[in-house]
């Protein structure tokens, strides 16, 4: 099916003007066969760029859209062909308070969808003014508080609470669903599985990877499985510590002398201007993060240490409670790799992992991240002790 670039327009795109802004390409896999799928799109920085992922699950009556992205005409015609075959989308959840990359498309979502029921996490909050949900663009009047209100479809699914912490700002939580039909834990934040090969939703423009392959601003951007390999590490370690201990900065005269040489002179090449430098030993600290025969299963550098830096008390505990549901066969994160082998054992192995290494490191690639929690801490942002009752 050929999909044109207004299939791919995302409107609302300055309400979280990130890239590829505008354009919003779906990629869609089934993840549990006739069970569970996914639709991926990028998001990111300067072509720091992962997947994000909204999840269809079956469920009784229709599917059930498990986080939100933004509905371009391309993933609402992928959703429509599923519901010729399952049913009508009757569910839609926000699971998360504080994700924006969730919260951002859902009134759009459910306009596309006007008969579906919403539940969305408590604890929902805006900045810096809190506002209603209804003046946030999400209709009341088919709304519900999940845990609050009940909880959609407890026949086949279960859900456990993350969370609440405070993060001074408002809260954290997010609440899983482990849907019982294809024993498939979906999160949104909480656990990432990061692979060493990038994802297929670069094969439709590998250019954010090709950028980041290069060692100086004035090097083409030339494609080739090295390349993409080369540029999807450093993506990762981008994302993972948004200034890893082997990155380094050029000044701004080299940065200038290596612009708008010939073959650069464009947007797609950000007009050769490539702030970045690398040490010879950075491919080590990428493959800290990355599995090469599956997907390896890590808490996320920055949600451990900006948003459960004094919080492993409760994250070991949800992770106690997800070992007690037999039936969990397959993690669904909202970014990264998906579906990961997840079981009782394999949980209690991760907890085990958590519990004897350190928590919220702050030397080497996480340095950047604890500079950041301690002047959130200095300036009395974020309280020392959420995990206190609220």
């Amino acid at each position: 099916m050929t999909v044109s670039a207004q299939d791919q327009h995302w409107p609302w795109w300055p309400l979280l003007p990130l890239y590829p802004y505008g354009r919003r390409p779906t990629h869609i896999k089934e993840l549990i066969p006739d069970q569970v799928w996914g639709f991926e799109q990028l998001q990111g920085i300067y072509y720091v760029a992962v997947p994000i992922r909204l999840t269809v699950v079956k469920v009784p009556g229709g599917l059930m859209v498990v986080n939100p992205l933004p509905p371009t005409a391309e993933l609402c015609s992928a959703i429509a062909q599923l519901e010729v075959e399952h049913g009508p989308v009757c569910t839609i959840v926000l699971p998360t308070a504080s994700g924006l990359e969730h919260k951002l498309p859902l009134p759009a979502l459910a306009r596309a969808f006007p008969k579906a029921e919403l539940w969305v996490c408590p604890g929902q909050w805006s900045f810096p003014i809190q506002l209603p949900l209804s003046w946030l663009g999400i209709p009341a009047s088919r709304t519900h508080v999940l845990l609050n209100d009940g909880v959609p479809h407890p026949e086949v699914c279960d859900w456990i609470s993350l969370g609440p912490l405070d993060l001074g700002l408002g809260l954290f939580q997010e609440i899983s669903c482990l849907h019982q039909p294809s024993g498939a834990l979906l999160v949104t934040d909480a656990l990432v599985g990061i692979n060493a090969q990038p994802p297929a939703i670069f094969d439709r423009d590998p250019t954010p990877l090709l950028f980041h392959a290069r060692e100086r601003g004035d090097e083409l951007l030339i494609d080739s499985p090295d390349a993409r390999s080369r540029g999807w590490a450093r993506l990762v370690l981008f994302a993972s510590y948004l200034r890893p201990e082997p990155l380094l900065v050029p000044t701004l005269g080299e940065v200038a002398h290596y612009a708008m040489r010939p073959g650069l002179r464009s947007a797609r090449s950000h007009f050769g201007l490539y702030p970045f430098r690398w040490k010879d030993d950075w491919r080590a600290a990428a493959n800290n993060l990355m599995g090469d025969h599956e997907p390896l299963l890590q808490v996320a550098p920055v949600l451990e240490r900006l948003v459960l830096p004094r919080a492993q008390t409760t994250f070991l505990t949800w992770l106690e409670r997800l070992s007690q549901y037999t039936r969990v066969r397959w993690l669904i994160p909202a970014h990264y790799s998906a579906p990961l082998a997840f079981t009782s054992e394999r949980i209690q192995r991760l907890r085990e992992q958590l519990i004897v290494r350190d928590w919220a490191p702050s030397d080497h690639s996480w340095k950047f991240l604890a500079s950041i929690d301690q002047r959130l801490l200095d300036f009395g942002i974020v309280p020392t002790q959420p995990e206190q009752p609220i």
